[in-house]
């Protein structure tokens, strides 16, 4: 298997982690909501089911968030070869190696770290359009773009 396509399962198999780590959240707080029961303490009750609703409004976000990713990462063609970084390069600097793609963080694979990293992200806006033997700076830290599949 080619690097990129093992870069790419492992990003989505984090994202399909998260999906039902979310998922199973939503359902267990849809039931915590459900089961809150009228009881006498009126204001308690309510203070209760808002809580409830509030996580269920920062778990939906997550969700649409896990989407977003998920639609993203579709848009990779593994066997595709850039000369320019673009969305699904595997970036080697003088410094780390990237994998345009997801905000996922690091992957290592065989000893070799790559660090997944949104099209987005400030790095990642930097390293856009570059090619090998192109220079960038990152926080006035310079680095050399040495290979991009």
């Amino acid at each position: 298997m080619i690097l990129k396509e093992q870069l790419y399962r492992k990003c989505n198999e984090a994202l399909q982690e998260r999906l039902m780590h979310v998922k199973k959240s939503i359902l267990d707080l849809e039931q915590a909501l459900q089961s809150e029961t009228k009881s006498s303490a009126g204001d308690k009750h309510e203070t209760g089911r808002a809580m409830i609703q509030i996580e269920r409004e920062k778990a939906g976000q997550q969700l649409i968030g896990i989407q977003n990713n998920q639609e993203l990462l579709q848009k990779i063609d593994c066997k595709a070869k850039h000369k320019n970084i673009a969305l699904g390069s595997v970036v080697y600097t003088s410094q780390h190696n990237y994998f345009i793609s997801i905000s996922e963080g690091e992957i290592k694979l065989e000893d070799v770290s790559f660090y997944a990293i949104s099209p987005h992200s400030p790095i990642a806006q930097l390293l856009l359009g570059k090619t090998e033997g192109d220079t960038i700076s990152f926080r006035n830290n310079p680095f050399t773009v040495l290979k991009v599949i």
